[in-house]
């Protein structure tokens, strides 16, 4: 079993402990300043870049480019005060749901 919990714990309470700091001396505190807006972007362009990867076949860049999807993931959720908890509690309530119930379930976009 891995330990990604744990990692992505130490992550988030990193990116919290940023959010006071010097834009000119943190890339996290930089792109919470910027808002949820920017966040979203290199969230998306990571996301894109991870895709890539995997639809390629370049494992080591896939493995890079998904810390890096993390990352910008776990500065998204700060950017809206969300943080892993949030997400494991949708992820729960989720389980034992078949994927098609769960995508009609959902409201129309």
């Amino acid at each position: 079993m891995s330990d990604i919990g744990a990692t992505l714990e130490r992550l988030m309470t990193t990116i919290e402990g940023r959010k006071g700091a010097d834009a000119g001396d943190s890339y996290t505190a930089s792109l919470l300043r910027k808002g949820p807006v920017r966040c979203a972007k290199k969230f998306g362009e990571e996301a894109v870049e991870a895709a890539l990867a995997g639809a390629l076949g370049q494992r080591e860049d896939l493995v890079a480019e998904t810390a890096d999807v993390l990352y910008h993931l776990a500065v998204l959720l700060a950017a809206n005060e969300l943080d892993w908890s949030d997400i494991s509690a949708a992820l729960t309530k989720r389980e034992g749901v078949s994927g098609h119930q769960e995508k009609a379930a959902r409201s129309p976009d």
